[in-house]
């Protein structure tokens, strides 16, 4: 099983940030169902910033924070 975290830089607002968030995590599904992955296998959570990888208020920082992150569950 796999989760697909979405997370956003601390750019916008908690609503935009969320539903960022869980766009990018879809885009990353869709591309693993074309591989083959089963959909019943994938669950999405979308953090928006509330999770930064990153403290900072750079573009570098924005940059990094602009993610999907792939856990994989047993």
């Amino acid at each position: 099983n796999i989760v697909l975290e979405g997370h956003a830089d601390e750019r916008g607002t908690r609503a935009y940030n969320i539903a960022l968030g869980q766009n990018r995590a879809e885009v990353v599904k869709r591309t693993m169902l074309l591989y083959g992955v089963r959909p019943s296998q994938i669950r999405l959570i979308s953090y928006g910033e509330e999770k930064p990888a990153v403290l900072g208020h750079s573009a570098d920082a924005w940059a990094k924070n602009r993610r999907v992150e792939i856990r994989y569950k047993r």
